[in-house]
């Protein structure tokens, strides 16, 4: 077997973490970029991350094992022209982005479907570029493959592996399961959290109290308002229909809910929070398929020198794992100051064990 090549147009946040993660897990691995910064493509030379730098979109791409799409979704028709008369029949081409109709009409369009799986990994930052790139971002992060209908089995097998050996979780879709997926849990959150910051912005006082004063829950459901708003007034341009709908939805949802608060209708006001409360709970249950239960707990900690040191080097000589680890800056709904993440269920339970003995306040329901 040869060694494998990889070529990635595109080398910002995701495209840079996926090259990150390549470089890793298969050293030998021969990566080449395009990108329209130049200062991304010389520090991902001088780390070694790519071998050979591309100054254009051109022929040079089309021996490669995996092309990654991860330009601007605006840029893939143009790109993918450029590409369509040298690419060898072997070559898996791919994209990240967070909505797949479009590139997948694109690719019918011009004749590529036999090559194509659409990839989106469902992970990312507030940040953006390069720089902010990191192989960890896709660790335990569900990665949605969507096979075009005539890709052979083996191209998708080969991309299924190449996505578990960088540690994510594979998950296949058909592209307008994907996209009505996407709108729901990822779309609509981030217009909901842009027009509840823009809601308190203009209701807010001259002197600016409630952006003051807010904190907790506030920030945690609006944090995702911070990403770039050239991206997500893409996403919202090319997953239209299915954020509208859904957005029709729950502004009725809105609608009936203004209704219960107006007639103080307390039992369906105690059932709406209810009935979320439960669906949000089950989340973290679940124990079959890629989505696997969350075994984490909270623990009360004095703020000084040494106290997080101390609870992994407890860790460290019981031969315990930590998967995550973060302080709890949301004291508002969320008892403990440590978030402590493990891999499976028999290291939380020896790390409460332990950790109960040693006299630490836990809380074990999230």
């Amino acid at each position: 077997m040869g060694t494998l090549t990889c070529g990635f147009i595109g080398l910002g946040l995701i495209g840079g973490s996926i090259a990150k993660a390549i470089r890793s897990t298969i050293p030998d691995a021969h990566i080449i970029a395009y990108d329209i910064s130049s200062a991304s493509l010389r520090l991902a030379k001088g780390e070694h991350v790519i071998d050979d730098i591309r100054p254009a979109v051109d022929t040079s791409f089309g021996t490669c094992d995996y092309i990654f799409l991860c330009a601007p979704v605006t840029n893939n028709g143009e790109n993918l022209l450029i590409l369509k008369d040298c690419l060898s029949p072997k070559t898996i081409l791919t994209d990240v982005g967070s909505v797949k109709t479009d590139i997948h009409r694109q690719i019918e369009t011009l004749g590529l479907k036999d090559q194509f799986i659409g990839g989106h990994p469902m992970t990312g930052s507030e940040r953006f570029g390069y720089p902010n790139s990191n192989a960890a971002l896709l660790e335990n992060a569900y990665y949605i493959l969507t096979p075009s209908d005539t890709v052979p089995e083996s191209m998708l097998s080969k991309y299924r592996n190449l996505v578990e050996s960088m540690g994510a979780i594979p998950l296949i879709l058909n592209y307008e399961e994907h996209d009505y997926v996407t709108a729901a849990i990822s779309h609509l959150p981030h217009v909901i959290a842009a027009s509840l910051v823009n809601l308190v912005k203009d209701a807010d006082s001259k002197e600016g109290v409630m952006k003051m004063v807010a904190a907790g829950g506030f920030k945690d459901i609006t944090r995702i308002a911070s990403s770039s708003p050239d991206m997500w007034r893409q996403i919202c341009l090319t997953n239209t229909d299915n954020i509208s709908k859904l957005l029709k939805d729950y502004i009725k949802a809105l609608t009936d809910l203004s209704v219960c608060l107006d007639y103080r209708a307390e039992d369906a006001l105690y059932d709406f929070f209810d009935s979320a409360r439960n669906y949000r709970e089950s989340f973290i249950d679940m124990s079959s398929g890629p989505i696997k239960a969350e075994h984490v707990f909270t623990v009360d900690i004095v703020d000084e020198p040494g106290a997080i040191a101390a609870i992994a080097s407890l860790f460290a000589s019981h031969n315990i794992s930590i998967k995550n680890i973060g302080i709890n800056h949301n004291r508002e709904f969320a008892e403990g100051a440590l978030r402590i993440e493990f891999y499976d269920k028999k290291s939380i339970d020896q790390a409460i064990t332990i950790m109960t003995k040693q006299g630490y306040n836990l809380h074990t329901k999230k």
